[in-house]
């Protein structure tokens, strides 16, 4: 009498969850190879690099400030002083006291300022084409450090500052144009205000788009996982 034959076990079948149990032999599974949403690699260029373009961008920006500081001090009006010799003493005194110089003083370098960082941030996306933390950073202390520079480029070209010894030279009664000067200091903020904005902007409506996780780590294969035939 022999001994009844064992029925040999069933083939076994291939389901697509296999994937995650089977693996080519000497191959170790990444963290995120093994959550099925494939390998990344390194976003952007390092940080050190990063680094490094925006110290360069925030030199190039701040030399910026060398132009704006001549149209400042070509475009913005004249404020008109006038001297007077009381009891062998002088006065300088506004010739027009209902005159808005002084506000356009500040505002053609408010105006200037926001071009120009509306102009910056153009450049430096167009030769970058991304955008980044550090790009951004050296982008505002560019417009901040092009703004001081301006700032005093246009006071040193701008009329005398001692008003009293200018009054005596042109003689008494007769209309000299006031220190070019900066009266609301907030300006210098304009020019980083708008270049963040417009560099914002521009990443965002042109900038670069990160691909989805599960479309990076799925590409060429059906819903459930399995590769495509």
């Amino acid at each position: 009498m022999t001994a009844p034959l064992t029925p040999p076990p069933p083939p076994h079948e291939h389901s697509p969850h296999d994937a995650w149990q089977a693996s080519p032999p000497g191959h170790t599974a990444s963290a995120p190879e093994a959550a099925g949403y494939g390998t990344y690699g390194q976003d952007g260029p390092g940080m050190k690099t990063e680094v490094r373009e925006a110290a360069v961008v925030a030199v190039a920006v701040a030399l910026g400030g060398v132009p704006l500081g001549l149209l400042w001090w070509w475009l913005a009006p004249h404020v008109p002083l006038v001297g007077d010799a009381v009891d062998k003493s002088w006065v300088v005194y506004l010739a027009d006291s209902e005159g808005e110089q002084a506000i356009g003083v500040d505002g053609t370098f408010t105006l200037l300022a926001l071009a120009f960082g509306a102009v910056s941030a153009a450049a430096v996306f167009l030769a970058r084409r991304r955008g980044g933390v550090p790009l951004t950073v050296g982008l505002g202390v560019g417009g901040l450090l092009g703004s001081l520079l301006a700032w005093r480029l246009g006071v040193w070209l701008g009329p005398a500052q001692d008003v009293i010894a200018h009054a005596k030279q042109v003689g008494e009664g007769v209309r000299f144009s006031a220190p070019l000067k900066l009266g609301a200091k907030g300006a210098l903020l304009a020019w980083s205000l708008a270049a963040l904005l417009a560099h914002l902007g521009l990443t965002a409506l042109f900038g670069p788009r990160d691909p989805e996780p599960y479309e990076q780590g799925n590409a060429g294969k059906d819903p459930y996982g399995a590769p495509l035939a």
